[in-house]
């Protein structure tokens, strides 16, 4: 059974930084991406947005909301996903989800209700 954990969220001011962090264990495909999403505040868990993917070449792709500011890593010994959030905005405020599947990047940064895989997420709240 895949699992997926959140952690690392918090409550800071703008212009702020913090590092969520993904533990996951048993998804065991060979090819595959992993990625965060965001749900906003007032918005339905239908409506999250794609925020940024690592594919299985390990290339990063960002929203354009968050390029320049954010950065996706992760661990393979660890089996850890990171999002490094720097610049944090008050619109960046939202519950954080990460994901893991064998779509691809695309699909899950336009599309991420389609991820099969995402935890239960971690809450970000940035102040003005």
């Amino acid at each position: 059974q895949v699992k997926l954990v959140e952690s690392g969220g918090g409550s800071v001011q703008a212009g702020g930084s913090l590092r969520l962090s993904c533990a996951v264990s048993g998804f065991t495909s060979s090819t595959y991406s992993m990625a965060w999403f965001r749900q906003a505040p007032g918005k339905e868990l239908e409506e999250l947005e794609g925020v940024a993917v690592i594919d299985s070449d390990e290339t990063p792709h960002y929203a354009d909301s968050v390029k320049g500011r954010f950065t996706i890593s992760k661990d393979n010994a660890k089996n850890t996903l990171y999002l490094q959030m720097n610049s944090l905005k008050p619109e960046d405020t939202a519950m954080y989800y990460c994901a893991v599947d064998n779509k691809k990047w695309w699909v899950l940064l336009l599309e991420p209700n389609e991820a099969n895989n995402r935890g239960q997420g971690t809450q970000v709240t940035v102040s003005s």
